[in-house]
């Protein structure tokens, strides 16, 4: 697997380190460089990129910043992120925009390498759950580790600020994974999940009951908010009508 790169860093002598270090790693693949966020963000709205090392504190638009307006953009696949930064006060903030890891400066080959090796993981799970079948699994972070979920258990997901809950079957307490329901929404095969409410993503086969305006869990009612509703109704029209 190769994985499409790019790097943002405003220090020239970081910029250029990191991207050494993407040219001797051989599943990595450097598309661009840029000294300037602003920049990164104009080609990553152009052209397919997988990963991004993006450095955090810099002056037109902070990698903080860059990263949460990636992650707002409406249908559209954002790059994941190894944060590259001096200031190790971030790292919290790095999880919270579901950045895939955090080096701190200075940093040498082998802590990147390790970071890269994550990445490459991640992507590799990634390809075999979108070719998976409807009872396949998918992989959630849940604290420090990756945890193996599969998708006929679940029943809805339910959003937060900074995490979601995963309500599975035959399960008293959801798991709580350190992402996006954005994030989440991308992962879930459609046709089998759907999103009813700015806060909730539904599994349509563990439905109990529904009506033109809420929809019944087992677990909660949930109520289909306005933008969503005619999605849901397409869908419930052929048990109504």
């Amino acid at each position: 697997m190769k994985i499409k790169c790019v790097v943002v860093d405003d220090e020239p002598l970081a910029l250029e380190l990191v991207c050494n270090f993407v040219k001797k790693t051989g599943f990595l693949i450097l598309e661009e460089k840029f000294d300037s966020a602003l920049d990164a963000l104009s080609y990553i709205n152009a052209n397919q990129v997988d990963l991004m090392f993006l450095d955090i504190q810099m002056s037109d638009l902070t990698g903080m910043e860059l990263a949460r307006v990636l992650e707002g953009r409406k249908g559209k696949q954002s790059p994941k992120i190894i944060f590259t930064t001096a200031y190790n006060q971030f790292a919290i903030e790095g999880y919270k925009v579901d950045a895939l890891d955090y080096l701190l400066k200075p940093f040498g080959y082998e802590e990147f390498l390790n970071a890269s090796q994550k990445a490459l993981k991640y992507f590799e799970k990634q390809t075999a759950t979108n070719h998976s079948t409807a009872e396949d699994y998918i992989f959630l972070k849940v604290e420090y580790q990756l945890v193996k979920v599969m998708l006929k258990d679940i029943v809805l997901v339910e959003g937060y600020k900074d995490y979601v809950k995963v309500h599975l079957v035959d399960k008293n307490s959801p798991i709580l994974s350190l992402t996006t329901l954005k994030n989440m929404e991308e992962l879930l095969p459609e046709g089998q999940f759907m999103r009813v409410h700015r806060s909730f993503i539904i599994s349509l086969d563990q439905i109990v009951s529904i009506s033109k305006s809420t929809v019944n869990m087992g677990i909660m009612n949930i109520s289909v908010s306005e933008g969503y509703k005619e999605n849901f109704l397409q869908f419930i029209n052929k048990w109504i009508n």
